[in-house]
């Protein structure tokens, strides 16, 4: 969502002849399109294909080998994410680390769906937020 937020405020920034906000808003719908057509494209078109490719020896090692990469870079990611809230500036953030514990007791232990989870803990960020503001 990153690319999208560029493509909003490049829109933003370089509207030309059209109104500022609709420039923004076709920047970052178009710049969305590009981003995620591709992949969902291969997605649709490659997937079975490359089911099809696991029962051949030589390529099974090759796939195993990218899939091992893929759950490295999500692991990277979720280690950096979960440093830097909370460890930000170096110092604990208490609120994050109870709102995290929070969220993995009611994941795991009361098997909470994830999209009402992730919800309340945004309700409970934003309201912290408003508290102290």
């Amino acid at each position: 969502m990153v690319v999208q937020f560029v493509g909003f405020m490049g829109g933003w920034n370089q509207p030309g002849d059209l109104p500022r906000g609709l420039a923004a808003v076709l920047a970052a719908l178009l710049t969305t399109w590009v981003t995620f057509v591709p992949c969902f494209l291969w997605i649709f078109l490659g997937a079975p294909h490359v089911e099809g490719l696991r029962h051949v020896a030589s390529l099974s090692a090759a796939l195993a080998t990218i899939t091992g990469a893929v759950v490295g870079v999500i692991l990277n990611l979720a280690v950096w994410f979960g440093w830097h809230t909370l460890l930000p500036g170096g110092e604990l953030d208490p609120f994050a680390l109870i709102v995290g514990l929070a969220s993995a007791v009611a994941l795991l232990r009361f098997r909470v769906e994830v999209v009402p989870l992730v919800g309340a803990a945004a309700a409970a960020g934003l309201l912290q937020h408003l508290l102290l503001a």
